[in-house]
């Protein structure tokens, strides 16, 4: 047989009939059966050509989808966000890795089964499953670099495709599909394979050790005290959490378990505080700037987290601040421009009242301060995020009016990207800072400035956020996914 690409023939995994269910947990077991044979397909003429056999046809393999028709306008319970559309029609999205979306799919799609009254079709989709994604998953694979190999690669696979790879149906513009099908999902699956091949690299922990809610920092301090943390918690079972993994995908289970800092640290460092029904806490160090907040955000997005927090350090802008004050943001000035192209600045970003009060509440609890005694402590107001981490060398005059008229009372370089995104993805998010100088008023972040107040916040910080996200675990899904996030016509899927 001819090995000229030109004139070799396609090879795909049988195609067994779409099939109806009004049982979502079944759905999603053929959903898997359908992904697993697609991923073994594409796995074993992979390696089987890797180890020198000859490609005699073009290798391809479909992922699955879920569809779902509406024929009339349905009653539904107005107070949720999600688990609905929004007028009669075809809906449909392809499914990647329903192993690690498991609990997430048999909830949106017992909701719309519940919703509607209609069973949802499960099937293979058109949309071919890049080699590179049905690899990621096999940690002693890698696909090699364009020219190892003698022969061109995406001659015999397909590869990951822009054109199915993007945002537009999160930000608004992706329109129907050609044959006028909605969608049914925020992200298509190649996006999602995307995301996940990303946060192996950026965080060095799998995918799968990621939780529902997700703390970045900007600052060390942070992680230290979020292990040593975890490391309590796992000595009191009680409180529901299982294990702590660190990067390299280091798991421990006790308290006085060793992990070992790896020789070449990732670029977004990530820890996880796990719980077994996926519902602890991530820890992300993003380091310092709009684009890795952003990066980490764009990514973590296709996880579909049910909260994100920022806390970090900032400039205090009032004189009447001190080092080791806290600033809670109910308000962004957006001068990080990193999404100017998919979130304009005219657009407006809320302050969330279920989270603002879980932080108000954190705060209260931790540092023993009430009422009016806690304004020592805290201030609300704007938070101004900025791309330019020497801004103070500039003439101070025109972003120091900015900052005047805006009303901020903080600025840093991660936070307003951090809640335009949560905003964008529909994920909640929200701020607590801690300042950590005062550039306006003679007092820079130098060396010896810290004072015994500033160190004991800064540790009391993370417990903050800490406490924060369970008292956001504790209430209801619906409350917590506002329908502030969501716009006229939206995805069914959360």
């Amino acid at each position: 047989m001819t090995t000229d690409p030109r004139f070799l023939p396609v090879e795909t995994p049988a195609a067994p009939a779409r099939e109806s269910y009004r049982d979502a947990a079944a759905a999603v077991a053929q959903l898997r059966a359908l992904y697993d044979q697609a991923t073994r397909f594409l796995l074993d003429h992979f390696t089987r050509i890797l180890d020198g056999a000859t490609p005699v046809a073009r290798y391809r393999a479909f992922y699955p989808e879920i569809r779902l028709a509406v024929p009339t306008h349905s009653k539904f319970d107005s107070r949720l966000s999600f688990g609905h559309v929004v007028q009669p029609g075809s809906y449909a999205a392809t499914i990647t890795r329903p192993d690690l979306f498991q609990n997430y799919l048999i909830a949106q799609i017992a909701l719309l089964i519940k919703n509607h009254g209609v069973p949802v079709t499960v099937g293979l989709s058109d949309t071919p499953m890049p080699v590179h994604f049905a690899v990621a998953a096999e940690s002693d694979l890698a696909v090699p670099q364009e020219g190892v190999l003698d022969f061109s690669l995406r001659d015999v696979f397909d590869v990951p495709d822009l054109s199915t790879m993007n945002d537009d149906i999160v930000n608004g513009v992706a329109g129907p599909m050609p044959d006028g099908t909605q969608h049914l999902a925020a992200f298509t699956a190649q996006r999602i394979d995307y995301s996940l091949a990303r946060l192996s690299h950026y965080t060095a922990t799998a995918p799968e050790h990621f939780q529902n809610f997700v703390l970045f920092t900007n600052y060390q301090f942070y992680v230290d005290e979020f292990e040593a943390f975890a490391r309590r918690a796992l000595a009191e079972p009680a409180l529901g959490y299982t294990s702590f993994v660190a990067p390299g995908n280091q798991e421990i289970s006790g308290p006085r378990d060793q992990v070992v800092t790896l020789s070449k640290m990732p670029q977004m460092p990530t820890y996880h505080l796990k719980r077994a029904d996926g519902q602890g806490i991530t820890l992300v160090n993003i380091g310092v700037g709009p684009s890795n907040a952003k990066t980490a955000t764009d990514h973590i997005a296709v996880l579909r987290p049910h909260a994100w927090l920022m806390v970090g350090h900032c400039a205090g802008l009032r004189n009447s601040q001190s080092l080791g004050d806290f600033v809670l943001a109910h308000a962004y000035l957006r001068e990080d421009h990193v999404l100017d192209d998919d979130l304009p600045v005219w657009v407006p970003i809320p302050a969330l009242a279920e989270v603002q009060v879980a932080l108000q509440e954190a705060v209260a609890e931790v540092t023993q301060l009430d009422g009016y005694e806690l304004k020592r402590i805290m201030r609300t107001g704007t938070v101004a995020t900025i791309d330019n981490r020497n801004w103070e060398l500039r003439d101070q005059s025109g972003p120091v009016h900015r900052l005047s008229l805006s009303r901020a009372v903080a600025l840093d370089m991660e936070s307003a990207t951090i809640a335009a995104n949560g905003f964008r993805f529909r994920v909640p998010y929200g701020t607590l800072l801690c300042v950590s100088d005062k550039p306006l008023h003679g007092e820079l972040k130098l060396p010896g400035m810290a004072t015994d107040f500033y160190r004991t916040q800064v540790a009391n910080h993370l417990l903050i956020g800490i406490r924060a996200m369970e008292k956001l675990r504790d209430m209801p899904l619906e409350r917590i996914h506002s329908r502030k996030l969501r716009s006229f016509s939206e995805t069914a899927f959360l």
